[in-house]
């Protein structure tokens, strides 16, 4: 007789990991659009070294489109697809999310000469296109740990090793994770020369989804595909829960651990943040997994308990595109009020959310009130059973 309390398929959907797909959607949204100066330090994040809750929304992400490969692509081969047409599609898709980051960048104007190339969606889609044509290589565990080490020692080496040109040996002759500095910047310098993130902001001239740092931040999808591949295995529910409860203290330990050595450091994607990220990330599913998975919220009348999650995990990157590109098309609408020149989002924020007397709280309102705007059009979809795939 099987045991019910083990999955019954390798390739069912993981309603959990949804659910953590969407509180990570739900928050990007938030402190995307945090309201501005006033809002609380933990919706913003870190200035350079350090780790605040923003930090850790990207990575999740990221974690989650590693974890989903192991259940997606299962299921798309169980269909009869074969792994020639899955890796067509894989490139296709990550393809398509490059170019939806290039609109975001560029939306409204799209000023050529300093369109940002590199981005959210952008380092997205190379961490998805290299996990997963490797998981279609290479499905062994094994392999996967090696990667993940090579990834995360390698990089440790080129930014602590590596001579930065013109600039000398970081920890030498230069402050090792100068923010200025370092080889990511300096490479992205010479290969995407005014078309960085901070060109025009700062004079710095860097930026925080750079090529090289790219090596680390797929070490993050590698760390989400060996959780999906721990998550479908033909486990009891209660011991896949508590793997998932051992690798938070294993990736958090070892990664705050490094950071000594190697700082926590977002912008920079360094190895320990990606322990560390990892680790969080892994707490955050551990809970999710616990109770939808083991105490049945998400189905039936407790579907409510999770229902706003699973609309946002349900059309993640919808939501995303709808809250990145409302933001740029309210602020290109200019108009003057009051004898002053200003557009719809500084009205809206100046004559309703700035008569709140705390300005966390002012921030923050109009932060939970944006999200709740993007959470209607794919709460639409959802009911309409629309899911929109790239």
């Amino acid at each position: 007789m099987t045991n019910p309390a083990i999955a019954s398929t390798p390739v069912q959907r993981l309603l959990s990991l949804d659910v953590l797909r969407g509180i990570t959607m739900a928050f990007m949204i938030m402190v995307n659009n945090n309201g501005g100066r006033g809002s609380w330090g933990f919706m913003n994040h870190a200035a350079w070294n350090g780790l605040t809750p923003t930090d850790l929304v990207f990575p999740t992400f990221v974690f989650v489109v590693g974890a989903s490969v192991a259940f997606a692509f299962e299921a798309r081969l169980a269909r009869g697809a074969t792994r020639a047409e899955l890796a067509w599609h894989t490139a296709k898709r990550a393809g398509i999310l490059f170019l939806l980051g290039i609109v975001v960048n560029g939306f409204p104007f799209f000023e050529l000469d300093h369109l940002r190339i590199y981005g959210v969606l952008q380092r997205i889609a190379v961490c998805y296109l290299v996990v997963g044509l490797f998981y279609l290589w290479d499905k062994r565990v094994w392999t996967k740990v090696a990667a993940l080490v090579v990834a995360l020692v390698g990089y440790w080496v080129l930014l602590r090793w590596v001579p930065v040109p013109g600039a000398g040996t970081p920890g030498r002759d230069l402050p090792f994770l100068d923010p200025d500095l370092n080889l990511v910047a300096w490479l992205d310098r010479h290969l995407m020369p005014g078309h960085l993130y901070e060109n025009w902001t700062t004079h710095n001239l860097r930026d925080p989804e750079g090529l090289l740092s790219d090596i680390p931040a797929v070490g993050t999808a590698l760390l989400g595909l060996l959780t999906g591949l721990w998550l479908r295995g033909q486990r009891a529910v209660k011991a896949k829960t508590l793997g998932l409860a051992a690798g938070c203290v294993a990736l958090l330990a070892s990664g705050y651990l490094w950071s000594v050595w190697f700082p926590l450091n977002k912008k920079l994607w360094t190895s320990s943040y990606v322990l560390v990220a990892a680790g969080w990330s892994l707490v955050v599913l551990t809970l999710a997994y616990w109770v939808v998975e083991q105490w049945g919220w998400g189905k039936g009348r407790s579907k409510g308990l999770v229902y706003p999650w699973l609309v946002f995990g349900s059309n993640a990157i919808t939501a995303y595109m709808f809250s990145e590109l409302l933001p740029g098309a309210l602020g290109s609408i200019h108009f003057t009020a009051g004898g002053r020149r200003t557009d719809v989002l500084a009205w809206l924020f100046t004559h309703i959310f700035a008569h709140i007397p705390d300005p966390g709280w002012a921030a923050f309102a109009y932060s939970a009130t944006f999200t709740a705007v993007c959470f209607l059009p794919v709460w639409f979809l959802y009911r309409k059973k629309i899911f929109v795939k790239v």
